[in-house]
């Protein structure tokens, strides 16, 4: 659904807030409410992304909302306290109710379907900074919730250029792991090779520009030609001494050591290696 009649209001002007606001807008629809709460730092977001999309900037206790799809971009924590606050204050009736959690399910907004609404959950697996609006262009987005939303939905996200694909309720939390692996933990693990980079005699502020052709390439390997055939260095050959001296070295740094011990023996599970059992006698002797 996508004309000059039918507008989408955002509530919460945080990372995903805001950059979903931005790309709505640039698409072609009309984004005419940005909700937040006033005397926060979220409501300055608020009135500085309404600018941006031509909408207007109205608080979370007396909302002024003509949308006709209402989409809560607020952390999981907040999703049902505002779907309650907002649940008396517009009429709800044939409106369209959406959050983007990946962990939790539509049912978390179930008190505006009671008031006439039809809700969904819909999130992007994208991840969303600080001063950056990703792309959403070939982003996939797990949907589920009632078929009159995902209706709507599902041609929102191909005018944004993603792709919708159903997710069942119980899935979801295995759902937002998977995510997490892919790209807070991702980087979790590029921070702490940071740690091990200074212990190489990397000066600090230049390990990430050092690091960065080899995180593209290894990336890019992964894309080309998946796990197996992109999987390289010490442990696909099997170099046992070798990975005795990097857990010695580790030793004064002991969370990369873990990270060290627990990516290794995964990859002895998930990917290609020789000398396979020996490798596994360091790694417990490590312990």
């Amino acid at each position: 659904m996508k004309s000059d009649r039918f507008k989408i209001a955002i509530v919460g002007a945080g990372n995903l807030g805001s950059a979903l606001a931005l790309s709505l807008h640039v698409a072609g629809y009309v984004v005419s409410e940005i909700v937040a709460r006033e005397g926060t730092t979220s409501w300055r977001k608020a009135r500085f992304v309404a600018r941006r999309v031509d909408a207007r900037a109205t608080p979370l206790h007396r909302p002024e909302i003509s949308a006709n799809l209402v989409w809560f971009c607020v952390p999981d924590r907040g999703i049902a306290a505002c779907a309650r606050e907002l649940a008396d204050a517009i009429n709800w009736k044939r409106k369209i109710a959406v959050h983007s959690s990946g962990a939790l399910v539509s049912d978390e907004i179930d008190v505006l379907r009671h008031r006439g609404a039809w809700i969904a959950s819909v999130h992007p697996l994208m991840t969303f900074v600080p001063g950056v609006t990703p792309s959403l262009r070939g982003v996939s987005f797990a949907v589920e919730g009632d078929p009159a939303a995902l209706r709507t939905i599902r041609g929102i996200v191909k005018v944004l250029g993603g792709h919708a694909y159903p997710i069942r309720k119980e899935d979801k939390a295995a759902y937002h792991t998977w995510g997490t692996f892919v790209s807070p933990l991702l980087t979790a693990l590029l921070a702490t090779s940071e740690r091990v980079a200074r212990a190489a005699g990397v000066s600090r502020g230049t390990e990430r520009r050092r690091m960065l052709p080899i995180v593209r390439q290894t990336v890019e390997n992964y894309a080309k030609q998946g796990g197996a055939r992109g999987f390289s260095g010490p442990i696909v050959r099997g170099d046992a001494d070798t990975i005795e001296a990097h857990l010695r070295v580790l030793q004064p740094i002991p969370e990369a050591r873990e990270v060290y011990r627990a990516l290794a023996s995964a990859a002895l599970k998930t990917l290609p290696t020789k000398n396979r059992k020996r490798l596994q006698r360091v790694l417990r002797s490590s312990s």
